[in-house]
């Protein structure tokens, strides 16, 4: 897991190295254990490295292989890497490291741009091609591991993080006034490839990019998500049955591949409570488990260790628990707002920020629940959306969208109105091929691009702001194309999650299994009061954001007068998205 970044110059200039530098600086956190670079003509690359998987310096990165003439910068983890390797030693490769850094190199040259296929596992790389005089860019099937861009007539640069991007000081950084619409109705997703500003883009999930020296581009999808019924027809202890094989193989891998302890985000909650007990099933010992809590607000509770704690006694986990005043969050806001590479409006960044913190002294790499509510039909939402009547499009914006278009265009101001862009893009995704039924196109979408923007991106941001390497087995690739298949009346029988609720019965306390469906709890977040509520009241009051005119002045003082009583359909807090968006331009821009 690290921190990549490069530029490919196509005006005849010579790549600064003082550019590659400046990048690299806002990637050292990804990569706290070492750092490289190369430039080369107009060729430069930057790695900031954190050592999980070979330890040496045989996978030191950028990594050159002289016989194949082949540069290379990778984030992520490739799991089934000893395999590929064995395979491609057969066909006559030998290698000089015993990494997965390596094996992406010899497969680019015996696969060519196919060897993204043979891949199982998270990733964004870029490779130069010497002979072919050519960069190939490759992101994950899901978009676990981030990769944005900025490309003109001039230059292509690439970085882990938005923010590396910024140092050059050559980014247009205008607000996107659709990416703006996506980022207030999709609760703060902005689905690739665009980003909130007009100069950076992201690269799709399950999909590459081949640039030549012309800055030529070339973009190519290779996986999509089959959501249709197989041709055998399966009886439900079948469906639950395959798909307990495929959890068990997920979370399995995730604990095999590295060359250092893995540990478990653990909730409280169902998911990541079935991660520790199929790990406990697969006879793992002394696992490694980490909590977090917050302080109660009103009814709402601020932690589920009730939970987390019913699960550490049944599996004798060594855990640790840490619990949070409100006025640590507010005093520690700043630094997670900083750690996002784009804006966040889920509550608990914060907390995965400072648990991030807390498990980082003790491990590199943590297994973490996220997914398995996309992918198993978990939410409320999800049976709303399934009895409402309408277009696919009408069934799903009723209960998803957190503000309707005509709210939108009371909200900003006239610079920043547009068309309703939100509905027209998913209308779009929800209209893509082979998905059987409404609930099987709305979990694919979900799976495939919603998710990857929020709850990915939080735990990919929060946990390697502090060097900590976060893996997310509900969201393997073989996992979820045999839950693609499965029918969606399966996923939401009882309550949501039907087939993990059966494979946890036995393995996991009752009480874990039957409780209701628990949220990552923020409460300060939610109800604003107090320190909280002056905090956001004097962002959106700055003359920063006065002038930055975003906003209308009458809806920003609709919700400061009556703050608790504006939420989402998903129970956001409508004013904390707002100075949220305010707070990240303004740590992020000069005003």
């Amino acid at each position: 897991m690290c921190g990549i970044c490069g530029e490919l110059r196509f005006d005849g200039q010579s790549v600064d190295s003082s550019v590659i530098a400046s990048m690299m600086t806002k990637l050292e956190k990804r990569g706290p254990d070492s750092g490289g670079s190369f430039c080369e003509a107009n060729l430069g690359f930057g790695h900031r490295r954190l050592s999980i998987i070979d330890l040496s310096d045989k996978s030191r990165q950028p990594m050159y292989d002289p016989d194949l003439n082949l540069h290379l910068v990778f984030n992520g983890a490739i799991y089934n890497y000893k395999i590929l390797r064995e395979q491609l030693q057969r066909e006559g490769y030998r290698f000089f490291s015993d990494g997965d850094t390596e094996v992406i190199l010899k497969a680019y040259h015996f696969w060519g741009e196919a060897c993204v296929e043979h891949l199982h596992g998270m990733f964004a790389f870029a490779l130069w091609d010497v002979k072919k005089h050519s960069l190939f860019v490759a992101r994950d099937r899901i978009g676990i591991k981030p990769l944005y861009f900025s490309h003109t007539d001039n230059v292509f640069r690439f970085a882990s993080n938005l923010q590396a991007l910024l140092t050059t000081g050559e980014v247009d950084t205008s607000i996107d006034a659709l990416a703006l619409h996506n980022l207030f109705t999709l609760h703060a997703v902005v689905p690739a490839p665009r980003t909130l500003f007009n100069g950076v883009r992201k690269l799709s999930p399950a999909h590459t990019l081949t640039i030549n020296e012309k800055g030529e581009v070339e973009e190519k999808c290779y996986w999509e998500l089959n959501a249709t019924r197989p041709e055998k027809t399966l009886s439900e202890k079948e469906w639950v049955d395959e798909i307990h094989s495929a959890l068990r193989q997920a979370v399995k891998i995730r604990k095999e591949i590295a060359d250092v302890p893995v540990g478990v985000l653990l909730s409280g909650g169902l998911d990541s409570s079935l991660l520790v007990a199929l790990l406990a099933e697969a006879g793992v010992k002394d696992i490694l488990t980490f909590s977090i809590g917050f302080e109660d607000i009103g009814d709402e509770v601020g932690s589920e260790f009730e939970y987390s704690d019913a699960v550490v006694e049944k599996f004798n986990t060594q855990h640790h628990k840490m619990h949070v005043p409100n006025e640590e969050v507010l005093k520690r806001l700043p630094e997670a707002v900083a750690s996002m590479a784009e804006p966040m409006f889920g509550q608990d960044a914060v907390a995965f920020y400072l648990l991030s913190e807390q498990v980082s002294k003790k491990v590199k790499v943590v297994q973490s629940g996220q997914g398995a509510d996309e992918v198993f039909g978990g939410y409320f939402w999800f049976p709303k959306m399934e009895a409402e009547q309408g277009s696919d499009l009408e069934r799903f914006r009723k209960h998803y969208f957190d503000r309707d278009h005509n709210e939108y265009l009371q909200m900003v101001s006239k610079d920043f109105q547009c068309e309703d862009y939100s509905s027209k893009i998913i209308s779009k995704l929800l209209a893509a091929p082979n998905a059987d039924t409404f609930m099987d196109r709305v979990l694919r979408m979900d799976t495939t691009t919603l998710i990857v923007d929020d709850p990915v991106k939080r735990v990919d941001n929060m946990t390697m702001a502090w060097g900590l390497e976060a893996r997310v087995p509900f969201l393997d690739h073989k996992l979820l194309e045999v839950a693609a298949q499965m029918p969606p009346e399966l996923k939401l029988k009882s309550d949501g999650k039907h087939p993990l609720k059966v494979i946890s019965r036995g393995l996991l306390p009752d009480k874990v299994i039957d409780r209701p469906k628990g949220y990552f709890p923020m409460p300060a977040l939610k109800y604003v009061r107090g320190e909280f509520y002056d905090f956001m009241q004097d962002i959106l009051n700055s003359q920063a954001c006065i002038n930055r005119n975003i906003y209308s002045r009458d809806y920003v003082q609709m919700l400061l007068s009556a703050p608790e009583q504006h939420h989402t359909r998903l129970q956001g807090s409508k004013l904390w998205h707002l100075a949220l968006l305010e707070f990240w331009l303004q740590t992020n821009l000069s005003n």
